[in-house]
């Protein structure tokens, strides 16, 4: 019941079934063509070109990423229409944003006067102007413009620069990861949306023309409609899923990744160790909400066999029926609690499918964070 078919790949290793990802990837374009808005992928996730390159075949109008290094690493493959949903400060950092834009489409978000003077700065001596978002925050209690003073203020401080020109807003509805349940996730989701397109919807009263209204969050986005008005959606991992997302959902089918270890001991009547630790399963957790989490990690196909702990390099499950029904030298799979940081623990993922091992996939965006 336990033991993986892909016995034949050392471990540990991050195997994506191909399968499950490609419905996971049909169902999210799906539901954009069914809203008629642009889906535009947010990579950070897997951090892998290929993968970026397939979900643009399957009908994205392009990708998303969080830092510079990423967009660099993408557009090296051959990604030519990107979104960095972050706020990027430094020259140094803003230099390399210009020498991108000479060779793709790029947009960042925005949330202060300072990011926009120093994109002033660097892009006074450019051919076209630099396009960006104003980030809205709309319940994360992160980064973006929290009042309509501020966001009108913003939006007028960009319209009167020459080499910075305002393209639309963006939000993430990240606190919906921490919804109640359902309906209140579904709720929290929609009030977003609202309060996004109402943002736009002010700009443009001003005046300011406004083409991209963006939202994302995968947990809000398997279940809740999207308002009119709405132009844009981002998710992430949708692509993979993970053991939070398979909480807000019930459904665990949808993980197409997953870690791949062998069992190396079973030292006391309830105790299995495995070989894979913080370094190649991270211990991120969430406390609370629809997409919280139990211990570092869930071993597929089991009733709920969590993984208890992790140290650098053994993983600790303490279970007497599956201690029982594993032996040392088994290979099982682990369902990551968050797959975002687990895959930038990895220089490659296999793709598999039905007990084959398909090919090797590079994450070449792997720690490209700077």
């Amino acid at each position: 019941m336990f033991k993986s078919r892909y016995g034949q790949v050392d471990t540990p290793a991050l195997l994506i079934d191909e399968d499950i990802m490609l419905e996971n990837i049909h169902f999210m374009q799906n539901k954009a063509n069914q809203y008629g808005v642009n889906l535009r992928p947010h990579t950070k996730t897997h951090r892998m070109p290929e993968l970026a390159e397939l979900q643009m075949r399957k009908g994205a109008v392009g990708i998303t990423v969080a830092k510079v290094g990423d967009a660099e690493i993408m557009a090296a493959y051959g990604l030519t229409d990107i979104f960095i949903a972050n706020e990027i400060v430094g020259i140094t950092k803003l230099e390399r944003v210009k020498a991108l834009a000479e060779k793709i489409t790029i947009r960042l978000g925005v949330d202060n006067e300072y990011q926009v003077d120093q994109l002033a700065q660097v892009f006074k001596t450019a051919k076209s102007p630099i396009e960006v978002l104003i980030e809205l925050e709309v319940g994360e209690n992160r980064s973006g413009v929290i009042t309509d003073e501020a966001l009108l203020s913003l939006a007028k401080y960009i319209h009167k620069q020459e080499k910075v020109v305002l393209k639309g807003v963006f939000s993430h509805e990240g606190h919906s990861y921490k919804a109640q349940d359902t309906a209140d996730c579904c709720n929290l989701a929609l009030e977003s949306q609202r309060r996004t397109l109402r943002a736009a919807n002010l700009i443009r009263r001003e005046g300011i023309a406004l083409d991209i209204v963006s939202i994302g969050a995968t947990p809000s986005l398997m279940q809740t409609e999207i308002i009119e008005g709405i132009t844009e959606i981002r998710p992430g991992t949708y692509i993979f899923m993970d053991a939070g997302q398979g909480n807000a959902i019930n459904d665990y089918s949808r993980c197409a990744a997953t870690v791949l270890v062998t069992i190396i001991s079973k030292p006391t009547e309830e105790r299995v160790v495995f070989d894979a630790g913080a370094k190649t399963l991270t211990s991120q957790n969430r406390p609370a909400g629809i997409c919280a989490t139990e211990g570092q990690g869930l071993v597929k196909n089991s009733n709920n066999i969590r993984v208890a702990g992790l140290f650098d390099e053994h993983g600790l499950i303490y279970d007497r029926q599956f201690r029982t029904e594993v032996e040392i030298g088994d290979k099982i799979e682990i369902i990551p609690n968050h797959i975002c940081p687990t895959c930038n623990l990895y220089e490659k993922a296999y793709l598999v499918s039905k007990g084959k091992v398909l090919k090797e996939i590079p994450v070449l965006g792997r720690g490209k964070s700077q």
